[in-house]
């Protein structure tokens, strides 16, 4: 029997990664996945929440170059190295745009990016180099309107978005799975209290449902992420409680009802690994729901606070910057979003003709 199994996933894995766009997708989303956990190790700022500001050159365009003059603070830096790639740098150092710069001995004199006023800094006498403390930085999809990095932002965003997906679908899968299992297997009055359940879930809208989770367990990114998982059990215990009812008169199922086996060995060892076929395809589509809710979330204010970055969070503090000339600054993160859940949706339809014992 595992040897057959095993042939069977193997047959479906040729099957699914014949399909090069879905090929592709996989390729992205295990990207994306990398770039969630260690996305302070590859942005270029990597501040805790990418949150360096630089107020005097808010709002430029991609590619912008500029000088900055860095002053390191004084406090020892007590962070770990993985401390600093999982949940970035502590911001202790102050980063000035400037416009042109002097040296004099240990004594910098520069000119302000913004309004080009003569200013000065003094070195410590133990400081040799003092030109390592201005380096030229380029901000490659430009600065939002509070001079933040939007790469850096849109990375470490990254982490919201993709997280969100599996700990949602997991809540989900837990839930769906377990009370669809129990209504289709048992059926009767149980069945019936369950369908109810999930009729009257059912009938509010998804979004008015999790916004009342969500102030109910209040704001922030966790409580976003449980508020979505449970939301969306609905439609995985729909599929589950359809497939056992199904299932459960096959012959190796009243085989196994023969030998006395328990009712939670039967459904958990003989039914449910039958019918994960349907429940992988509908998490792929829900992998894809839960990032558009959670950014729906962010962009009417109660998804992942300020700092904290998130894409729905940067389309809503920009998108008014349509209608002035600078449209990426909300286009950025919207053609994150729409590849990240394209992605699952071509990887749920994949896995959809993969798995189909028809075809």
């Amino acid at each position: 029997m595992t040897k057959v199994s095993q042939s069977l996933t193997r047959l479906a894995l040729n099957k699914f990664f014949k399909n090069k766009l879905a090929a592709i997708c996989v390729c992205f989303v295990v990207l994306c996945g990398v770039i969630a956990v260690f996305g302070y190790g590859i942005a270029p700022d990597n501040s805790k929440n990418a949150n360096q500001m630089h107020l005097e050159i808010h709002s430029k365009k991609p590619g912008f170059c500029v000088q900055l003059l860095s002053i390191p603070s004084q406090q020892k830096d007590a962070q770990s190295f993985f401390d600093k790639l999982l949940f970035g740098k502590e911001n202790t150092t102050t980063e000035i745009p400037i416009q042109s710069f002097i040296i004099k001995g240990n004594k910098i004199e520069y000119l302000t990016y913004s309004d080009h006023q003569a200013k000065e800094i003094i070195l410590p006498n133990t400081v040799k180099n003092p030109e390592k403390y201005i380096r030229e930085k380029t901000f490659y999809f430009g600065t939002d309107k509070y001079g933040r990095d939007v790469l850096s932002r849109l990375l470490i965003g990254t982490r919201i978005s993709f997280f969100i997906g599996f700990i949602a679908v997991f809540i989900s899968l837990i839930i769906g799975i377990s009370i669809g299992a129990i209504a289709g297997y048992f059926g009767g009055k149980v069945d019936a209290f369950i369908m109810w359940l999930i009729n009257i879930t059912w009938s509010i809208p998804t979004l008015l449902l999790v916004i009342a989770i969500t102030l109910a367990l209040g704001k922030g990114y966790w409580q976003v992420f449980i508020a979505v998982g449970l939301t969306m059990w609905v439609e995985v215990a729909r599929v589950v409680r359809g497939q056992v009812m199904s299932v459960k008169q096959q012959p190796y199922v009243e085989a196994a009802r023969a030998l006395g086996f328990s009712n939670f060995r039967i459904v958990s060892k003989h039914i449910l690994p039958n019918i994960m076929a349907p429940v992988i395809v509908i998490s792929a589509a829900n992998f894809a729901a839960a990032i558009l809710i959670e950014s729906g979330l962010s962009f009417l204010g109660i998804g992942a606070q300020p700092p904290t970055p998130s894409w729905g969070a940067m389309i809503k503090n920009h998108y008014n910057y349509i209608i002035i000339g600078k449209a990426y600054l909300a286009v950025i993160p919207g053609i994150a979003i729409m590849l990240l859940v394209m992605s699952f949706m071509l990887i749920g339809n994949a896995l959809r003709d993969a798995l189909d014992v028809k075809n």
